[in-house]
C-alpha cells in the first residue's frame, strides 16, 4: 500500500495548522513524523485517520484518489490510529475495547465473549504481554493501556498504522517489546507512521523522517543521514542544548521533610527533605511508587503511617484544597485523566486553582486572571488561536503547559511536577527546564519526578531512586549518571 497526501491545508478558527503539506508512505517503511507540539503532526495524521476534514488537498491510495469522511472509513481502507490520548473505555473488560465497534457475535446474534477472549488471549500471546483479557481497563496503569492500543491495532490487520507517542508510558523493556513488533509488521509489508519527541528512538527504529514546523514541512529524508542533534534543529529550527545544566547553590531554609511516611504496597518507611531553592529529583523505574509518595503528601492518596513537616512544623494534609492552602502545587502524570478537565476551555483550565486569588466578594477579575496567563504563556511558549477555544483544540504538549501554566499561577512554595516533558518536544522541554532553575533561582523548592535518567541528572541538584516503593540510595552531582541511577532502579547499591 501506498499512502500521500498533497498539498494538505487546515484550519481551526482563526489558527492555520497545515499550510501545503505533502506526506508519502508506503508498505514495509517506518516513517518518522516529527515537529514541535503544535507543529501540525497529530492534525495531519487526524486527517489521514478520517478523524479530522481538511480544508484543501487530498489523500491518494495507491494512486486513486479517497476521501475519509469518518474514521471508519479509513479504518475500512487499512489505517489504523493509535491516538496520542488513549481511546480505551475504562468500565469495559480488555477484551470488549478488544472488539470495540466490531464486536464477534454468535449465530444466534448474542455476543460471542468466549471468541473475543481467545482471540484477544492470542494476541497477547504473540506479544508476550502477561495480561488477562478480562481484566477491567480501569486497573491497567498507563503503559499496559498502550500496549492493549497497539495490540487492538495488530488485531485489525492494518497495511499502515499510525502510532502517536506510543512509547510515552512504556519502560524500556515494554519498548523494546514494542519495537520488535514494528520490526515484524515491517517485515509483513505494514507500513508504520511514528509520531515522536524521542529522537534516539527515531534513530534506532525508523527509516525516513518528515519535520514539520508551523505547518509547513521544512524537511525529509533518510534517518541514516541525520543525527539526534540535527533532528532537533529541523524540529525548532535552532541548535537545542544537551549539556547538564549547572548552577550555583543558594538552598534556603528546609520546607518539606517527610519521616518513616508509609502506605503498603505502594512506599513503605520513606524519609528525605528538600530546601528552598532546591531541585530534587525522584527517579527509578515504573512502578516504583514515586507518584503514589507525591500524591500522598499532596493530600490526594492515604498514608497509614509516618510524619510530614512543612517550613519545620508537622501538618496532616487531608485533601489537596488543604496542601494548595499550605503552599504545595503538583503537576500530575496522566494529563488526561488528572491534569486538564475536558469540557472547559484554555483559560478555564488554565485559571481553576487561581480563582479564590482573582475574586472579589464572590466575583472571578477574569482581566486580572487574563494577564497573569498571558505571563505564563508567554514563559512556556504556548501556542494556542483564542483562550475561549477548547483545552481539546491544543496538542498534547500545548494542554501540559496549560497545566503547568495553572500551577505555576498559584505561587507555590513547593512545586511538584510529576513527569512535567512527558509528550513534550524538544524545545518545550528546554521551556520547561528553564522555568524550573528559575523557579529554584526565586527560592521555590522543586520536586521533579521522572523516569528519565538523562532528564534527573540535567536539571537536579540531588536524586533519589526508588525501588518496590522504598528509597534504595541517592546520587548527588559527582554521582549522578545512569550507571548509578540504574543499579539503584533495579535494586543494587552504589560501589
Amino acid at each position: 500500500m501506498k499512502i500521500e497526501l498533497k498539498n494538505i491545508r487546515k484550519s481551526f478558527g482563526s489558527n492555520t495548522v497545515l499550510k501545503d503539506v505533502s506526506f508519502t508512505i508506503t508498505g514495509g517503511e517506518i516513517c518518522a513524523l516529527l515537529g514541535e507540539n503544535g507543529a501540525g503532526k497529530s492534525t495531519l495524521m487526524n486527517i489521514l485517520g478520517g478523524v479530522h476534514h481538511m480544508d484543501e488537498g487530498s489523500i491518494h491510495l495507491d494512486d486513486k484518489q479517497v476521501q475519509f469522511s469518518t474514521p471508519a472509513q479509513s479504518l475500512e481502507a487499512g489505517i489504523a490510529f493509535i491516538h496520542q490520548e488513549l481511546n480505551l473505555i475504562n468500565d469495559l473488560p480488555i477484551y470488549e475495547n478488544m472488539f470495540l465497534g466490531r464486536e464477534l457475535k454468535t449465530k444466534q446474534g448474542f455476543l460471542d465473549l468466549d471468541r473475543m477472549i481467545r482471540e484477544t488471549d492470542v494476541v497477547f500471546k504473540q506479544m508476550m504481554v502477561d495480561l488477562d483479557p478480562k481484566t477491567m481497563v480501569r486497573d491497567l496503569d498507563a503503559s499496559y493501556k498502550q500496549i492493549v492500543e497497539i495490540c487492538r491495532a495488530m488485531m485489525m490487520k492494518a497495511s499502515i498504522i499510525i502510532m502517536d507517542e506510543p512509547t510515552t508510558s512504556l519502560t524500556d523493556q515494554e519498548i523494546k517489546r514494542v519495537f520488535t513488533m514494528m520490526r515484524t509488521l515491517k517485515e509483513n509489508n505494514v507500513g508504520i507512521i511514528f509520531i515522536s519527541h524521542k529522537l534516539n528512538e527515531v534513530i534506532q527504529i525508523c527509516e525516513t523522517f518528515f519535520v514539520l514546523r508551523d505547518g509547513q514541512l521544512v524537511e525529509k529524508g533518510n534517518v541514516v543521514d541525520v543525527t539526534t542533534d540535527k533532528l532537533a534543529h529541523f524540529m525548532v529550527g535552532y541548535d537545542v542544548r544537551t549539556e547538564p545544566l549547572i548552577r550555583e547553590k543558594r538552598q534556603g531554609n528546609e520546607v518539606l521533610r517527610v519521616e518513616g511516611l508509609t502506605y503498603k504496597p505502594a512506599f513503605r518507611d520513606i524519609s528525605f527533605s528538600i530546601k528552598k531553592g532546591e531541585i530534587l529529583g525522584i527517579t527509578g523505574l515504573l512502578g516504583d511508587g514515586r507518584s503514589e509518595l507525591f500524591q500522598a503528601i499532596f493530600g490526594a492518596e492515604k498514608v497509614s503511617s509516618g510524619k510530614v513537616f512543612l517550613n519545620g512544623k508537622e501538618v496532616k494534609i487531608k485533601n489537596t484544597t488543604q496542601a494548595i492552602h499550605e503552599g504545595i502545587a503538583y503537576l500530575p502524570r496522566n494529563r488526561k485523566e488528572n491534569g486538564i478537565i475536558r469540557d472547559m476551555n484554555i483559560f478555564e483550565n488554565a485559571s481553576i486553582v487561581t480563582w479564590p486569588q482573582f475574586s472579589k466578594r464572590g466575583v472571578i477579575q477574569s482581566q486580572k486572571h487574563a494577564m497573569e496567563f498571558e505571563k505564563q504563556r508567554q514563559a512556556l511558549r504556548i501556542k494556542l488561536g483564542k483562550l475561549t477555544d477548547s483545552i481539546n483544540s491544543l496538542s498534547g504538549g500545548n494542554q501540559q503547559k496549560v497545566v503547568l501554566a495553572k500551577w505555576l499561577a498559584a505561587g507555590p512554595k513547593l512545586l511538584i511536577l510529576d513527569n512535567p516533558t512527558q509528550g513534550v518536544d524538544v524545545g518545550a522541554k528546554e521551556d520547561i527546564y528553564d522555568i524550573i532553575l528559575k523557579l529554584a533561582e526565586e527560592n521555590i523548592a522543586v520536586v521533579v519526578l521522572s523516569s528519565e535518567g538523562q532528564e534527573i541528572i540535567r536539571v537536579c541538584d540531588r536524586a533519589l531512586v526508588m525501588y518496590h516503593g522504598v528509597i534504595q540510595g541517592e546520587v548527588a552531582r559527582e554521582s549522578m549518571n545512569l550507571h548509578n541511577i540504574m543499579s539503584l532502579a533495579t535494586g543494587g547499591k552504589l560501589t
